[in-house]
């Protein structure tokens, strides 16, 4: 059962102090390092940064919300801009397969995602913050269009949803540990796809 089901909370005090903010967000990575994905959750997040529970979800309406913020703040994925499509994609694969295998934030984002299959809470926040990373990877395809790579019918929507399977396929099963060759040959496939055709 989710912790906060209520969609009225979405909307009071939209507007964060920002220290209090800071504060929550502080406290949340810390329970998160101290106790885990299992063992999170916003009652703990408020005794840590002594604020209360009402705060909290004004502006995070579930623990799923407060945990995307979370892992946001901490990626770290460097998105290399070569002027080659190919190598930008590999490139950006290979930075985040890194983090995610180098750090807790795979295991959390694959938590995330499991919790997400059951229930709607989760499924909201991360179909949220899905969107906004097709829009961020899709910016990649849009740079090649820009340069006449890729002819402009291309839907870099699509293409970003491709990448992003790969990826979370990948995270899902925990292959993270593949190696350039064989992300360079996803990619290759994809380009396949969606080259401008040779004139």
């Amino acid at each position: 059962m989710a912790e906060d089901a209520d969609p009225a909370r979405r909307s009071i005090g939209a507007r964060r102090n920002p220290d209090s903010a800071e504060a929550i967000l502080q406290a949340a990575e810390t329970v998160l390092v101290e106790a885990g994905y299992a063992g999170f959750s916003i009652e703990a997040v408020a005794r840590r940064a002594r604020a209360g529970k009402p705060t909290i979800y004004r502006w995070w309406p579930s623990k799923a919300a407060l945990l995307l913020e979370v892992y946001q703040r901490q990626k770290r994925v460097d998105v290399p801009d070569t002027g080659v499509l190919e190598e930008d994609l590999v490139g950006f694969l290979k930075n985040l397969f890194a983090h995610w295998r180098e750090t807790s934030s795979g295991s959390v984002f694959r938590s995330l995602i499991a919790e997400a299959q059951s229930d709607e809470t989760a499924a909201a926040a991360l179909a949220d913050y899905s969107l906004g990373r097709r829009s961020h990877t899709a910016q990649i395809i849009e740079r090649a269009k820009a340069r006449g790579e890729i002819p402009a019918e291309i839907d870099s929507a699509v293409v970003a949803d491709l990448i992003a399977s790969f990826a979370w396929r990948h995270l899902l099963t925990n292959r993270l540990d593949e190696d350039e060759a064989t992300i360079g040959k996803a990619v290759n496939y994809v380009m396949r796809g969606i080259a401008a055709p040779a004139s």
